[in-house]
């Protein structure tokens, strides 16, 4: 067994394909080995900004030796079947392959085919010229008159198995022994033996082969420098990895800027010195005020200290800062409401409008909202109205990940009310699933109907123009929408009705003004009460949409884009059940609950869903609920038989009289007393106490299946027993669809 050591040098890579290009370069080296027969151990992949570096341990001297046989095609099959096989197995004539004597399917053809074993530097120079021809850059150049391509000019090749090189070309250049250190501190050729040896020789001329040495460094000589001038570091790990990433051998420096600067907010200086520069920031410990100082992280020693780097970076973040200054002072002469005016001008999306139409929607929208979250109406509507104000900023033009954040400050400034202002840069949370969210609790109500409000006009807009996420992409980021909400809801434990809430609203963004002309405000109202939409919310949808007629109609007569409103929020609806089950299997929970209580119908209060599937969960890990839905299963199954059997339904009430027996007695009177009482527990969302009613029908049920026949001699008795079981059906689904859960 040997150390395989590969070492790709060429110009510098960028710093975000670095990782990326590492974990590729080990899997496809990895891959490509053991589809060709060698059986490698540990692979560790390593990146600088000018390499990538690959160590394998116990790679062996060569494949083995394979013996395998190929069945072909029957004796006497057309010539094209036998010209095939011949060609698959590597075979010159059919006599070279083997009859095999069959007397049932009769005879046929094998390929015994014999492949030798192979030396282990002929399969890696293999791999190695393949993965390098076909390695999955971003973004990649060809250079001189070659049809290569690499992400940049390719120097030199190291490649060592055992110490001994490996020969291969790529792209003109032989693979060898020599590797070169830092371009500046160490740039001349040296001579490695082992993956140790080349590590060691690589410190020695300057260079940390692995980033997270890198990002180590980097961090202890920040905290370091931080501390020595009584400032702390402002975390960043992108910004540590990104400048792990530029830099071979990384040496922290510390500069300054003028304190004029400091009357900018510290996130957008923050921003622009990381934007630019790639400089750390540092504040007072203490106040949390941003410093007039910043760290930089060079790739040199320099001979003066770094005196003339530091002004260097001075120079250019003086000029940065100052636009940032200059964007900021301008934008301050500009109301938040004069910048809303402007959103006209700005689209959205060519099928929804431009962002002041979505600025509209997304007002009414938290007006509507804003009881739920105990939330003013008339400041939801307010923040609503300002929340993407900021777009049409110098500084959100220059720095979009500053939306939100800038538009408070803007607001803050002219003294608005501090919860709008607030839900000016808390509308866009959460932003992943590791981000937070607004909470009503933190005085944060008006920021939590906004943000519901921002999401759901998304959810909807996209939805009814077709926009929907599909297996292979999301590019407008619904799931994480859709995700946004739900966390919204259940973590501020929001009592709403979502499916009213999105039939509502799309009916607005389908404009139902324009394209829907129906008849009556009542008969509008009644047709929509087969949908499941309640009365009140018709009422609501229906005064979005024109009347010209006076005559009744059937729902029927319904015009499409109407059908279109409802099929959008129940598909909507749909896609949330599905978010739903992703977010609650994160956090252990079984999926198959969430079908079983969204098969109930009518279930849109994600907060009441959840609260059911927990009691649910709780109640199926105890033996009550265990047994209870071995039984109930047992039932279903009997009523299933029976049903397909005899072709009809024994949905229905039983025949009281018809019960003879003590056990169907006891029966029937547990369903009924069970019934009442999961009834009248959900009715006050006591879903424990539905529960505990319903573990009252474990022991009737044991019984009644240990003592009773169901399918009796008597036709009589033998259906009204069945109506028994469709009864037991019906009382469980109070509390969830027991056939749609597993076990």
């Amino acid at each position: 067994m040997s150390e395989l050591l590969l070492e790709l040098l060429s110009e510098e890579i960028p710093a975000r394909m670095q990782l990326r290009a590492a974990d590729d370069l080990k899997r496809l080296v990895v891959e490509g080995l053991k589809a060709r027969g060698l059986d490698v151990g540990e692979a560790r992949a390593f990146s600088t900004p000018r390499r990538l570096a690959l160590v394998i341990e116990n790679v062996p001297h060569g494949s083995p030796a394979i013996s395998d046989e190929k069945k072909g095609p029957r004796v006497g099959a057309p010539e094209q079947a036998v010209q095939g096989f011949l060609k698959s197995a590597g075979l010159a004539s059919i006599s070279d392959a083997t009859v095999v004597k069959d007397e049932k399917k009769g005879d046929y053809y094998v390929a015994k085919i014999e492949k030798p074993g192979r030396a282990a530097p002929e399969i890696i120079a293999e791999t190695v010229t393949d993965v390098a021809a076909k390695f999955p850059w971003p973004k990649s150049m060809r250079w001189g008159s070659s049809t290569f391509q690499w992400v940049r000019p390719l120097q030199s090749i190291l490649c060592l198995l055992g110490g001994k090189v490996v020969p291969f070309e790529i792209n003109g250049i032989a693979s060898g022994h020599e590797t070169r250190g830092h371009r500046f501190l160490g740039p001349g050729p040296f001579k490695v033996k082992s993956f140790a040896d080349y590590q060691e020789k690589l410190e020695s001329h300057h260079v940390i082969l692995d980033p997270a040495k890198r990002a180590a460094a980097i961090s202890e000589q920040a905290h370091a420098l931080a501390k020595e001038a009584k400032l702390e570091l402002v975390e960043d790990d992108a910004l540590m990895a990104e400048n792990a990433g530029l830099t071979e051998w990384p040496v922290v420096l510390m500069g300054s800027f003028e304190k004029a600067f400091l009357e900018v907010p510290g996130e957008v200086l923050i921003t622009s010195m990381k934007t630019h520069q790639k400089c750390f920031s540092v504040r007072d410990p203490k106040s949390k005020k941003l410093a007039n100082k910043f760290l930089l992280v060079s790739n040199l020693v320099a001979k003066d200290g770094g005196a003339q780097i530091v002004s260097g970076n001075e120079k250019v973040i003086r000029a940065r800062l100052s636009d940032a200054k200059f964007f900021w002072e301008q934008d301050l002469k500009h109301p938040l409401g004069e910048m809303a005016g402007k959103l006209a001008h700005i689209t959205f999306h060519e099928k929804l409008g431009s962002q002041k139409d979505r600025v509209e929607r997304i007002e009414q929208l938290a007006f509507e909202l804003a009881g739920a979250c105990d939330a003013d109406p008339q400041d939801a509507r307010r923040a609503a109205g300002l929340c993407k104000a900021d777009l049409v900023s110098e500084m959100v033009g220059e720095f979009p990940e500053l939306q939100g954040l800038m538009g408070r400050y803007y607001a803050e400034h002219v003294g608005t009310k501090p919860e709008i202002a607030r839900a000016l840069e808390l509308h866009y949370k959460p932003k992943g699933p590791t981000d937070t969210v607004p909470r009503e609790d933190q005085g944060d109500a008006v920021a939590v109907a906004v943000a519901l409000a921002d999401k759901l006009d998304t959810l909807v807009g996209f939805w009814a123009i077709g926009e929907k996420p599909t297996g292979s992409g999301d590019p407008y980021q619904l799931r994480r929408a859709a995700l946004g909400v739900i966390r919204i809801v259940l973590e501020n434990d929001l009592r709403l009705a979502l499916r009213g809430i999105l039939a509502k609203h799309a009916a607005w963004i389908f404009d139902c003004i324009e394209v829907i002309k129906l008849r009556k405000k009542q008969t509008v109202a009644a047709s929509l009460r087969p949908t499941g939409v309640s009365a009140e919310d018709a009422r609501a949808i229906q005064d979005l949409i024109a009347t010209e007629h006076n005559k009744p109609f059937t729902p029927e007569e319904i015009p499409g884009v109407y059908r279109q409103v409802i099929g959008t929020a129940d598909d909507l609806l749909s896609f949330f059940a599905d978010r739903l089950k992703v977010f609650l299997k994160d956090q252990g929970k079984r999926h198959d609950l969430i079908d079983a209580v969204f098969s109930l119908g009518g279930q849109d209060d994600l907060a009441l869903i959840v609260k059911r599937v927990e009691a649910l969960d709780a109640f199926l890990k105890t033996d009550d609920g265990t047994n209870l839905l071995a039984g109930v299963k047992r039932a279903a199954n009997i009523l299933s038989i029976e049903e397909k059997k005899d072709k009809k339904s024994y949905a229905g009430p039983y025949d009281l009289a018809l019960l003879k027996e003590k056990e169907e007695i006891a029966l029937a009177a547990a369903i009924e007393a069970v019934k009442q009482d999961t009834t009248s527990a959900i009715q006050v969302e006591n879903f424990a106490g539905a529960m505990r009613a319903l573990s009252e029908l474990r022991a009737p049920v044991d019984a009644f299946f240990e003592k009773i026949l169901v399918n009796a001699d008597d036709k009589q008795v033998r259906e009204n027993r069945l109506r028994l079981l469709s009864e037991i059906r019906a009382a469980t689904l109070t509390v969830a669809d027991f056939s749609k859960i597993s076990g």
